[in-house]
């Protein structure tokens, strides 16, 4: 490392080391003290806690023996899950309220809350648990789309309102590892061959000679499926889904015996979840595979951030004027596709830029005293793995993780855009070409 680069690099580890704590605090709450109120909070959910999607049995032939079963079908959020999303409602609304954003009590806010969810039940459930526990007896009503229909909000490129350039992205993913999808393999074989062993028993389980390893599979480019307009294949992407699912038993709570037969334990996990990091990072993360499926949705969250602003009604914006809460729950691949678009990053829990059960992405509107000026702070929150897995309340002494975001092109040393800088990082990110015309 070049001296001065070295320098540079270690005084600012010092300054994010002093100041973290202070850059963390979105504004001080108490009264008199607050420098600025928050008007409007858009949080961008994941579902919560489901079963694992696809065929029971489609990984069986990966694994020395059968997986678990689940108290549900495939795809479908758990009374666990329901439960975490409950937990994480009333935490919210703690927050909120010593923001000032909502009531600590009361239903004297519910007309000033939108929630919209995609049409999957997992997706429904998750919204009515939020706002069971954030709004309790509240009567708050979630829109949705009927089940099996694909919300254009959510899914634009499966309901058919945009059409994403399929040979650019297939280049564009090329690109992005060399032109051969097996230096992927090579990447990351170590996680790789951890992911193995568990899937092999880790000693536990007899040897089986019939399993297939996952170092067996073989890498290729394919077509776009599941909402992308590109896709690869190989043991990297198929161990992305498979850590997905021992993600799930994990922190569905169940028994040690039935979490990675008995191979898994938090580091474990952290280790192979590298694997989904990257198969989220290269078939998501990539930006013409990432603009087809953020434009619609960031046209909306920004319409929906210009009408609290302006406090008059604007086509296509979300809500209502006087709105202070528009919750969005909808997957993993909506908030990793924003990020993308928006060059936004985050590391909470020990893992980079992931999305776990329930994790959500906030875009935050506040309103200067001094100036009355508007600007915008953005922050990643989940609960941690082991709050998931234990079904732990949270207070302030046990919070979920909360990693606040520096946006490219309008970040200020506080971590917060003026409005009319966010209003151009939301425009450089959306290409009109992906965004539905409205009715």
């Amino acid at each position: 490392m070049n001296s001065r680069i070295g320098l540079l690099f270690w005084a600012t580890l010092s300054m994010l080391q002093f100041c973290g704590p202070l850059v963390a605090q979105s504004i001080d709450s108490q009264p008199g003290a607050k420098p600025a109120d928050l008007q409007l909070v858009i949080m961008l959910s994941r579902h919560g806690v489901r079963s694992p999607l696809g065929a029971p049995g489609q990984f069986d032939k990966y694994a020395a023996a059968p997986w678990p079963k689940w108290e549900v079908a495939p795809g479908i959020l758990t009374q666990h899950g329901y439960e975490l999303m409950k937990i994480f409602g009333t935490w919210d609304r703690a927050k909120f309220s010593t923001e000032g954003l909502l009531a600590a009590t009361g239903c004297s806010d519910a007309a000033h809350v939108t929630i919209i969810a995609d049409s999957d039940q997992r997706t429904r459930e998750s919204a009515k648990a939020l706002a069971e526990g954030m709004l309790p007896g509240c009567g708050v009503q979630t829109q949705a789309q009927a089940e099996g229909t694909f919300d254009p909000l959510f899914r634009p490129i499966e309901a058919g309102v945009v059409h994403p350039d399929t040979a650019a992205a297939v280049a564009a993913v090329a690109g992005r590892i060399g032109g051969d999808p097996r230096n992927l393999t090579e990447a990351y074989r170590s996680q790789l061959a951890v992911l193995d062993r568990v899937l092999a028993g880790c000693g536990h389980l007899p040897a089986n000679e019939k399993r297939t390893s996952i170092f067996d599979v073989s890498a290729a480019p394919a077509p776009g499926m599941e909402g992308r307009a590109a896709s690869l294949r190989g043991p990297v992407v198929l161990s992305g889904t498979i850590t997905e699912n021992l993600l799930l038993e994990y922190t569905q709570g169940m028994s040690d015996a039935d979490t990675g037969w008995g191979c898994l334990d938090g580091a474990t996990l952290r280790t192979v979840m590298q694997l989904d990091s990257a198969n989220w990072d290269y078939a998501w993360r990539t930006l013409a595979i990432a603009h087809p499926q953020s434009s619609n949705l960031l046209d909306h969250i920004q319409k929906s951030l210009e009408q609290s602003v302006t406090g008059k009604r604007i086509p296509g914006a979300l809500g209502k004027p006087d709105d202070r809460l528009i919750l969005l729950v909808g997957h993993d691949s909506n908030i990793v596709a924003v990020a993308s678009a928006l060059g936004i990053n985050w590391v909470l829990d020990g893992r980079p830029d992931d999305t776990p059960p329930g994790g959500a992405l906030l875009f935050e509107l506040w309103r200067s005293r001094s100036d009355g000026k508007p600007f915008v702070r953005m922050e990643y929150t989940a609960q941690t793995l082991e709050q998931m897995r234990r079904s732990e309340t949270l207070t302030p002494a046990n919070p979920p993780s909360e990693a606040p975001i520096f946006v490219p092109g309008c970040g200020r040393a506080d971590m917060s855009c003026t409005w009319e800088g966010f209003s151009e990082a939301m425009r450089q990110a959306i290409v009109p070409a992906y965004v539905a015309s409205q009715p």
